[in-house]
C-alpha cells in the first residue's frame, strides 16, 4: 500500500514527459534521474557524498539533542522558566537557519563547524519545545500520587515526568531529525566540497536537473529510513 502512490507518481511523471506535456530538460523522466544516480553509485562518489552528509546531520542533530533535551527538562519543570524563556524562544524559532549562515561563517569560519551549527539550530527548537510541552502537560494527578509516595525530586522526574513526556519528546526528536535533513542543503551551501547538498548545488550550476532531482530523492529516502529507525526505537522504549 505504501508503494502504491510512489509508483503511480513515477508512472505519471514518466508519461507526462514522454507525451511532451512538460520539457524533458526541465523535468527529466525518472529513468534519466535513476541513470544519473546509478552512474554516481558505480563510480563511488555517491557514497562519499552520502557519508559526508550523514556525518554532518549526526553531529548537528547530536548537538541539538544534547542541548535541547536537558534545557527542555529544566525549563519544562519550572513554570517561571517557561515565562522567562517563552518570548525569546518564540522569537528565535521563527528565524530560519539560512538567515544565520552569514554570521555562522563570521563566527565559525567556512569549515565543518558552521555547517554543523546550521543543522543543530534547525533541529534544536522542535526537540526543546516538545520536551517542554511534554513535561508541562504531565497529568497533575500522577504528580500528586508520586508526592504521596514521598518520591524525591529526582525520582519524581524519573518515574513520573519523563515517562509521561516520552511521546512528546520522541515527536520532537522525529521532527528535529526531519529539520536536520531540510537544513542539510542550506548547510552545504557554505563552501562544501562534498555532500548531497553539494551534489544538488553543483548540478544546478552545471545545468544538470537530473542530478538535482536525484539528490533530492536520495535525501528524502535516507531521511525516511532514519525516521523509521527512530520510530522503531520509540516503540521499543515506550
Amino acid at each position: 500500500r505504501r508503494l502504491l502512490l510512489p509508483v503511480v507518481v513515477l508512472l505519471a511523471w514518466e508519461l507526462v514527459v514522454r507525451m511532451e506535456l512538460f520539457s524533458a530538460y526541465l523535468l527529466p523522466p525518472p529513468h534519466v534521474v535513476f541513470a544519473a544516480l546509478w552512474e554516481l553509485m558505480v563510480e563511488g562518489s555517491l557514497w562519499i557524498h552520502l557519508l559526508a552528509s550523514l556525518q554532518r546531520v549526526f553531529i548537528g542533530f547530536g548537538v541539538a539533542v544534547g542541548l535541547g533535551l536537558p534545557l527542555g527538562i529544566v525549563v519544562g519543570l519550572s513554570p517561571r522558566g517557561r515565562d522567562i524563556f517563552g518570548g525569546t524562544l518564540s522569537f528565535l524559532q521563527h528565524i530560519p537557519p539560512i538567515a544565520w549562515i552569514p554570521l555562522f561563517i563570521l563566527w565559525l569560519g567556512i569549515g565543518e563547524a558552521s555547517k554543523n551549527a546550521v543543522i543543530a539550530y534547525a533541529a534544536f527548537f522542535p526537540i526543546f519545545l516538545n520536551t517542554i510541552h511534554g513535561l508541562a502537560t504531565t497529568d497533575p494527578k500522577l504528580v500528586e500520587i508520586g508526592q504521596l509516595y514521598q518520591l524525591s525530586p529526582g525520582a519524581l522526574v524519573r518515574e513520573i515526568y519523563l515517562p509521561a513526556a516520552f511521546p512528546a519528546i520522541f515527536t520532537g526528536l522525529r521532527v528535529g531529525l526531519g529539520y536536520s535533513w531540510r537544513a542539510l542543503a542550506e548547510a552545504e551551501l557554505i563552501a562544501a566540497e562534498r555532500g548531497l547538498g553539494y551534489v544538488i548545488v553543483e548540478a544546478r550550476e552545471l545545468s544538470q536537473p537530473a542530478l538535482v532531482l536525484g539528490g533530492v530523492l536520495v535525501i528524502g529516502a535516507v531521511g525516511m529510513v532514519l525516521e523509521n529507525l527512530l520510530v522503531r526505537l520509540e516503540k521499543r522504549l515506550l
